[in-house]
């Protein structure tokens, strides 16, 4: 689909009062994404498809975002049909990783809220997000395509079962399972968190390694987030919370290679 197809098909959608004109926004790797403003209101419009090399399915991107405004956690879903979804824009300061560093309370009170109150709004079937098997996937994917890194992949496969093992035992929680900075938006009152691609049940350590991971935690930092999500650690939490931040920094790299 070109640029002018992808704003057509924005601009035709059945939702809007009359005309619009929908205007690109910059970021978004698995979408493109338009800003339309319609009966004094402004919208996001996010358009893509399925990509389940990745493990992104439409349906449960839509169960996990409208379960995430039932929490209170992102702004509402106002419409969505097959590969388009419609959500209500939150005019804020978009985060960037010193943000989530220096409001780092604030910031793990909204992912425990998306840990614990999500999953009681969720309707129908969404997915399971265990990184260890995307990796297992992304490694199968590339080798079968003859990946011209398939030197480094053949030395990776073997730490990540490691990793695997070093995590253990897991609880579940429903998850974001994607928290860049930029996933956050900040509107002067209150903390939104955007963007449901990769959500699922997953171990919490994965949003809490991404997170580190992503906003360049020091060790310090690393250790706060954990006595604030988990009341007190130990040495096999720590452990266990190092062996998935690597796993997701494995994660980052595969997903880009």
């Amino acid at each position: 689909m070109t640029s002018e197809e992808a704003a057509a098909r924005v601009a035709a959608l059945p939702c809007w009062s009359g005309k619009v004109d929908p205007q690109p926004l910059s970021g978004g790797m698995t979408n493109r994404n338009y800003l339309v403003n319609d009966r004094a209101q402004r919208f996001v419009v996010r358009l893509g498809d399925d990509i389940p090399l990745h493990g992104i399915l439409r349906f449960n991107e839509r169960a996990a975002s409208r379960a995430a405004h039932a929490a209170g956690v992102s702004p509402p879903v106002v419409y969505a049909e097959h590969g388009v979804m419609v959500l209500q824009y939150i005019e804020g300061k978009t985060y960037t990783a010193a943000d989530i560093r220096n409001n780092l309370p604030r910031v793990l009170d909204l992912l425990k809220r998306t840990h614990q109150d999500i999953a009681h709004h969720l309707e129908g079937p969404v997915l399971t997000f265990w990184v260890f098997h995307i990796l297992r996937g992304y490694f199968s994917n590339l080798r079968q395509s003859h990946s011209p890194r398939g030197a480094l992949l053949a030395g990776l496969m073997p730490r990540a079962t490691k990793l695997e093992a070093a995590v253990g035992d897991m609880s579940l929680v429903f998850s974001h399972n994607d928290l860049l900075a930029a996933n956050f938006i900040d509107d002067g009152k209150r903390l939104w968190l955007i963007d449901w691609d990769y959500a699922g049940y997953n171990s919490p350590l994965f949003d809490l390694g991404g997170l580190a991971s992503n906003n360049e935690f020091d060790e310090r930092l690393s250790e706060s987030l954990l006595q604030h999500y988990f009341g007190s650690i130990n040495e096999d939490l720590l452990n266990r919370f190092h062996a998935m931040k690597c796993a997701s920094l494995l994660r980052e790299t595969m997903w880009s290679i």
